[in-house]
């Protein structure tokens, strides 16, 4: 099963996560940025960032390269803002309607709201569950191995749904 994990990431956490899935999977990376991007640091950070993540915004993307008819599996990766996914992951499923008819998974890192995030994915995707789910708590900042075990549970579930 040939699979691409799509991401965006504003401080390495979910970059780390996607590197550790796609190691274990054998999955192409994607990543995906906004044009312009969001503040990274202080105050603005978190109302830059929450207001975009609340607003629904879609911002415009950095060009990047996905054919999605090539895969049969796409996995979304997100920091969680304000209980919502990421507007740039939102921008890429606008962006790429024809991912409705493949396998999706999801994995999110967060301080907070992660489930509420992914209910919002899939209502925004329209679909009522995904075929895998990943939650961890700052993964790069605060390495612990119960988030490589829930990595590796995550990958065993995606390879035995793949066949």
């Amino acid at each position: 099963m040939t699979t691409a994990i799509v991401y965006y990431s504003m401080s390495g956490n979910t970059k780390y996560v996607a590197d550790k899935i796609a190691e274990r999977i054998e999955a192409d990376i994607i990543r995906i940025d906004p044009v312009k991007a969001y503040p990274d640091k202080g105050a603005k950070k978190f109302i830059w960032g929450g207001k975009s993540a609340v607003m629904g915004e879609k911002p415009a993307l950095l060009p990047y390269e996905l054919n999605v008819e090539k895969y049969d599996r796409i996995i979304l990766g997100t920091p969680v803002w304000a209980s919502n996914f990421a507007p740039p992951i939102r921008t890429f499923i606008k962006e790429n309607p024809n991912i409705h008819g493949k396998k999706l998974a999801v994995f999110t890192c967060f301080s907070g709201g992660a489930d509420k995030a992914i209910e919002k994915m899939k209502k925004y995707i329209g679909i009522e569950k995904f075929e895998a789910e990943l939650i961890l708590v700052d993964p790069k900042e605060s390495v612990k191995a119960e988030d490589d075990e829930k990595i590796g549970v995550f990958c065993q579930k995606l390879k035995k749904d793949g066949k």
